[in-house]
């Protein structure tokens, strides 16, 4: 099998054009072996599946068992699949053992394995992964290298700014963007690894130079069912690095060393708190930034908060393991911004301040709740959140319950309710409430409406957190997706005060 024989690969049979190579992927929702047919009416002259569907296998000809080299040569090494059925007109049938694994190959080779030809870098843990990359692709910019970045909030081809919909894209879309990567002469990608991508082998065939693991807290279990699979997912990526590879990791999080019990990468740690490779300590902070002391020099960063504190040293960690001078690094450090939705703050009349920020974990929600009140003890804190629909349920009355212990005032509301009916959403939410707390608390479902009462409610000088969506210009509503601007919303906001 020759890729070149192929006008482009792609695993929708609707993508299929004449001469294309389909990819029959077993998913959560469908089945590609479903769309074969369809494939081959849209022009597609190769078939690479698991097993031939009965009404074409009775059209193929010298149709045979899977050739004992056939799966195993394509998950194991760099070749392709022998055919193994010919129908008369010509359209060829790869069989492999598994095809999500095989499609991630073939993405890989297609490409011409463009992991190989930048360094690669990879974060992965539950909170974290967007501002580090994020963070590291500013830093080697700002240090003159030509970078790539690929994350929840955009990807990036060196200046070029594209669109995403997935923290980790699927493979075909993954290997093409990192060959632009290599064709625009970017000599680094930074990108974030979730634990579904890794199990669904989207990553499957890169390259990683590094491996970074921030920390491990609940999230995903709509889609792991158990905190055990969540792990085994995290801790595969740390299995499968290469020995010439590193592997960073947070000793701070329990679950470090276990990430890192099986890997043949090199292990390098990091530590707010303990003795490590590298250590930061916070020294003093305010809604500016924050004085760190990083592996004993003082910079002052412009990021708060004690997650953030994690964030640089990691980013930090990360450039020094890469090569970059530690002198130069923390010069570069001190002017990096936070990313876009966290921790974003927005001052406004009546001295209100108004933090946006995407934490939508426990975790998440508890670090920037402590990080605000540590910042400004005395101001009255206000914590507006909701939780996102067809997600996790379990986390929703935790988050109450959080926001409820460190915030003197909540409004709960709707995040993304997707197909679920927000009113339900929020009563799952209310069950992690004691008496006190639903008696602070406000329900207001529309959260436009949500947002504007709790800055128009709100008394002087407090601190009001928009919790939840962060980044996002987007509510998802039933399997609609509308513009939703919370930066838009504050603004407005801050207008009618001033009226």
């Amino acid at each position: 099998m020759n890729y070149r024989d192929y006008t482009l690969i792609t695993a929708d049979s609707r993508k299929v054009v004449p001469g294309a190579l389909f990819i029959a992927v077993r998913g959560h929702e469908s089945d590609g072996h479903a769309y074969i047919q369809a494939a081959i009416d849209n022009g597609a002259t190769g078939i690479v599946c698991e097993e031939i569907p009965e009404g074409i296998v009775a059209q193929t000809v010298a149709s045979r068992p899977l050739p004992p080299s056939a799966g195993p040569s394509l998950l194991s090494g760099r070749g392709w699949p022998e055919v193994c059925a010919t129908t008369p007109s010509g359209i060829k049938f790869y069989l492999v053992e598994n095809s999500r694994k095989a499609l991630a190959l073939i993405a890989d080779e297609y490409y011409g394995h463009p992991s190989g030809k930048l360094t690669l870098v990879g974060i992965t843990g539950t909170n974290g992964k967007t501002t580090t990359v994020t963070l590291l692709y500013r830093l080697f910019k700002s240090m003159g290298y030509s970078c790539g970045l690929l994350s929840t909030i955009a990807n990036y081809v060196d200046d070029e700014r594209l669109e995403t919909s997935n923290t980790t894209v699927d493979p075909i879309t993954l290997n093409s963007l990192l060959a632009r990567m290599v064709e625009k002469g970017c000599q680094y990608c930074f990108m974030e690894v979730s634990s579904i991508g890794v199990e669904q082998d989207r990553v499957t065939g890169l390259e990683f130079a590094m491996g970074i693991f921030s920390n491990l807290t609940h999230d995903h279990l709509d889609y792991h069912k158990t905190f055990a699979e969540y792990l085994r997912c995290k801790k595969l990526f740390f299995d499968n690095l290469p020995s010439k590879a590193i592997a960073l990791i947070n000793t701070d999080d329990k679950h470090g060393s276990v990430m890192v019990q099986n890997t043949s990468a090199k292990i390098v740690s990091y530590s707010v708190k303990g003795l490590a490779d590298h250590t930061a300590r916070v020294m003093e902070q305010s809604f500016d930034g924050m004085l760190l002391k990083v592996d004993g020099t003082e910079v002052w960063c412009r990021l708060i908060g004690e997650h953030n504190a994690y964030n640089l040293l990691a980013i930090y960690s990360a450039a020094v393991c890469l090569g970059a001078k530690p002198e130069e690094t923390l010069i570069a450090l001190s002017s990096l911004e936070p990313a876009p939705g966290r921790l974003e703050n927005l001052n406004g009349p009546r001295g209100l301040s108004v933090i946006i920020d995407y934490a939508h974990t426990p975790d998440a929600l508890e670090n920037v709740l402590k990080t605000l009140r540590a910042i400004a003890p005395k101001r009255q804190l206000i914590c507006l959140f909701g939780c996102g629909g067809d997600r996790d349920r379990t986390k929703r009355p935790e988050m109450a319950k959080i926001a409820e212990d460190l915030a003197d005032r909540l409004v709960i509301t709707s995040d993304n309710p997707r197909t679920e009916v927000p009113s339900a959403i929020i009563d799952e939410i209310k069950t992690g409430l004691t008496t006190k707390g639903l008696a602070k608390s406000i329900v207001i479902e529309d959260r436009r409406e949500a947002i504007r009462t709790a800055i128009l409610t709100a008394p002087e000088c407090a601190t009001i957190l928009l919790a939840g969506k962060g980044h996002e210009t987007y509510q998802i509503v039933g399997r609609e997706k509308r513009h939703f601007d919370e930066k838009e919303i504050v603004t407005e906001t801050f207008k009618l005060i001033l009226q």
